[in-house]
């Protein structure tokens, strides 16, 4: 039989995860010959044998993966045969032209729990245990290319028994920079809140775990950061944690045990199941079960829950019981983990940061010596329509790349001004940083420009181009004017539409439904409920919501009130304060006069179009938040009481049109439409459920005459509102059953996480 030579060359994530392993143990285990060796680029090699078992390796490149390599591309070529070659060898790295691509960070692999669960094995019981195929990546990377020293763990050189397995071609931990074991890793330690030690190694961890069972408050060091936990089932412990964080409401994220333990609080689709348990270990939003041991306060006025399972060893040891303790206890089984951090600034990484920030809220300290380089939340996501939904895209999934449907030239895309992320971009490749946060103080920001210069140095991309939103007054877009490089605008609602538009690989014009609480318009106006025509080129807007008022500005978005006010004046004008509603009440008689003046003559009261807002006024109206303390709180309790009801009738609405003016969708029927119902004792779940309808019956409505006029048939949602499931699920639903195409999110969140690479699009095809 024939000896053929074939050359490969891969890319992606193909460095740091085991792959040249991975290649030398197959091509070994077939008796093959020939060689592997890392580049600049990803991974080369030239295998040589029979065709059948040159077949076999190739079906094990393509379905036999590591768990963390992810192939972008695979090239192949056969080349002239090498007589005489006796093995399959790894060579050093070679040289060319570099295409660097980062692992996130990853859940612990079973085979290292296992082994950390083993009383016989030398790491048993060891919270820094990881191979090859799991463990830190992202968060522990100082530099390029990735190897020890340009890791957080350079500080702790390898001890014999590591050395052999990390030159060990045959061994799952050859090659994997975050090695360790008791003998020459880091170690965690316990603390006092005044920073005190009171044990270190296992007898930290067991201590931890009584402290917790005793209702304390931990701070706890993982892989990207802090997290404070408290006993989930411990309500006293939860209410002295809110309010120690100043979180009033807000719901906290729960780590449970196991994906038993998950069922027992949750009711769990297959696809909820497989995120959960997934290397990449995000939190995902499950439907909360009628009776469960969780303390209410977890999440109150909400039939979600934000679950995830261990990821880090250390969480595993926190809810296993220790062979050696002879104080008899009940083993934990689900903790609050919410992010370790001052409300509204970035989660803390920091040692040094946290003993001094977290000692208010912390009694206690988890930590350990193992530094973190570059901060990374939780990820979080929800499903739709069976798929994953980003909420915030962080740990476990950043920086992993996105394909553009083009080229573009190195670039930098700064983001929004909330739940912010930047965009590294050059080629058809798209780099979205972690989840940093609101730019709307100094640590967050600081974090945003450490995130910028660090993804710029690892990734080795120069940028030729900076984007920022069109919004002067963000603090992304006043880096993007100070950088020095030439900039470029994007319009906000533009770029929602392009981002999903990006990742769904579109070219070619497409109607985009775009609704958000917040994003500067080119006249000067607030949009947030937009019907948008156009491409990465440019766009018209062919639809929106009719301005009304935001009383107070800024004000009206912490305030939901006024919205209402400012949608019911509009509809009643003054009238409005002589019929009875809940939000009547809350405007003294001698403050009234004051109020409609501000919105008649527009008095520091910027029009708005915004969805966001729309979906606040009607959670006034129905007295379910006056008051917000977080962003889309009253859009979320409205949802969750919509959800009680099962309706199909909607509420009126109107469609104005003059000439070439966009369509013009008006809501203000809607609210005295409520306001009926209130008065005659309709239940809130019904009213709640009738306005969902409404607003997605109206927006399919405009949808559907864009398309007849366009002959366009594909639609794009996007927009913070889209975390909405119940809206959403009537929008898409509706849209297909009319025979349009619908695209949602599926790698970036729809909100203003996910806006960075729509600008990168834009602003790339721009220059092109």
């Amino acid at each position: 039989m024939p000896v053929i030579r074939t050359q490969y060359k891969i890319t992606g994530i193909v460095q740091g995860v085991g792959f040249r392993p991975f290649v030398y143990r197959i091509a070994h285990d077939l008796d093959l010959t020939g060689w592997v060796r890392n580049t600049p680029a990803g991974v080369e090699i030239e295998v040589q044998g029979a065709i059948d078992r040159l077949n076999a390796f190739e079906d094990a490149l393509q379905n036999k993966l590591p768990p963390l390599a992810v192939v972008t591309s695979r090239t192949s070529s056969d080349i002239v045969a090498i007589d005489g070659e006796r093995f399959f060898t790894i060579l050093a790295s070679g040289t060319g032209r570099a295409d660097i691509q980062i692992a996130p960070d990853a859940a612990v692999c079973s085979d290292c729990l296992r082994e950390m669960n083993d009383p016989s094995d030398r790491r048993y019981r060891y919270p820094f245990i990881t191979c090859t195929n799991c463990g830190p990546r992202y968060s522990i990377i100082t530099g390029t290319p990735y190897d020890r020293p340009k890791t957080t763990m350079a500080g702790f050189p390898l001890c014999p028994d590591c050395r052999s397995e990390y030159e060990n071609p045959l061994d799952r931990r050859f090659h994997a920079q975050p090695i360790a074991c008791h003998v020459c890793g880091p170690q965690v330690r316990l603390l006092t809140s005044a920073g005190e030690q009171i044990t270190t190694h296992d007898e930290a961890v067991t201590r931890s775990v009584e402290l917790l069972e005793s209702g304390a408050i931990l701070a706890i060091k993982g892989i990207g950061g802090y997290h404070l936990a408290v006993d989930a089932s411990n309500h006293a412990a939860v209410d002295r944690l809110r309010a120690r964080k100043k979180r009033d409401e807000k719901p906290f994220a729960v780590m449970v045990a196991s994906l038993a333990a998950a069922r027992e609080l949750a009711l769990m689709s297959d696809m909820e199941e497989r995120l959960l348990s997934s290397p990449e270990a995000p939190i995902v939003i499950v439907k909360k079960r009628a009776s469960t041991p969780l303390s209410p306060l977890i999440a109150s006025n909400n039939g979600w829950l934000g679950l995830m399972l261990p990821y880090a060893p250390l969480h595993h040891l926190l809810f296993a019981s220790h062979p050696s303790s002879l104080t008899p206890h009940h083993l934990l089984t689900a903790l609050v983990m919410t992010s370790g951090n001052i409300s509204d600034e970035p989660v803390v990484f920091e040692d040094h940061v946290a003993l001094t920030s977290l000692a208010e809220i912390a009694d206690y300290f988890l930590l350990h010596d193992r530094p973190i380089h570059i901060r990374c939340d939780d990820s979080v996501m929800r499903v739709f329509q069976d798929q994953p939904l980003f909420y915030r895209r962080a740990r476990g999934y950043a920086p992993r790349a996105v394909t553009l449907p083009f080229p573009v030239p190195p670039l930098v895309a700064t983001g929004a001004e909330l739940k912010n992320a930047i965009c590294l971009a050059d080629g058809d490749r798209a780099v979205l940083s972690q989840h940093i946060g609101d730019l709307q103080n100094i640590p967050t920001f600081d974090s945003f420009v450490h995130a910028v210069t660090h993804l710029s140095d690892t990734l080795e991309i120069k940028p030729e181009l900076i984007v920022c939103d069109l919004h002067p007054d963000y603090l992304s877009s006043r880096f993007a004017g100070d950088s020095g490089l030439p900039c470029v605008q994007v319009q906000h609602h533009h770029a929602h539409m392009a981002s999903c538009m990006a990742e769904n690989n579109l070219d070619g014009r497409v109607i985009g439904i775009i609704f958000d609480g917040t994003g500067f318009g080119p006249d000067g106006t607030i949009w947030g409920g937009e019907f948008l025509v156009g491409d990465y080129d440019g766009y018209h807007r062919a639809g929106h919501f009719r301005p009304v008022p935001m009383p107070g500005g800024d004000a009206a978005v912490r305030e939901p009130w006024r919205m209402t006010m400012a949608y019911l004046f509009q509809a009643l004008g003054d009238d409005v304060f002589l019929i009875d509603h809940p939000v009547a009440r809350i405007l003294p008689e001698s403050e009234q006069s004051l109020f409609a003046l501000m919105l008649r003559r527009g008095i520091n009261s910027p029009l708005t179009s915004s969805c966001g807002r729309l979906f606040d006024a009607v959670a006034a109206l129905l007295n379910l938040r006056h008051f917000v303390s977080y962003d889309g709180q009253g859009a979320i309790e409205l949802e969750a009481v919509a959800e009680l009801a099962d309706q199909v009738e909607c509420y009126s609405y109107n469609v104005v049109s003059s000439n070439d003016a966009p369509l013009q969708l008006d809501f203000s029927p809607l609210l005295t439409d409520i306001v009926h119902d209130i008065s005659n004792g309709v239940e809130d779940s019904i009213i709640a459920h009738r306005f969902h309808q409404t607003v997605a019956s109206a927006a399919v409505d405009i949808c559907l005459r864009i398309s007849g006029s366009t002959g366009l048939d594909r639609i794009i949602l996007s927009g913070g509102v889209f975390q909405n499931r119940l809206l959403s699920e009537m929008i898409y639903t509706a849209l297909v059953n009319r025979g349009l195409q619908v695209f949602t999110h599926r790698l970036v969140p729809p909100n203003d996480g996910g806006i960075a690479l729509g600008q990168a699009a834009i602003a790339g095809r721009r220059k092109n």
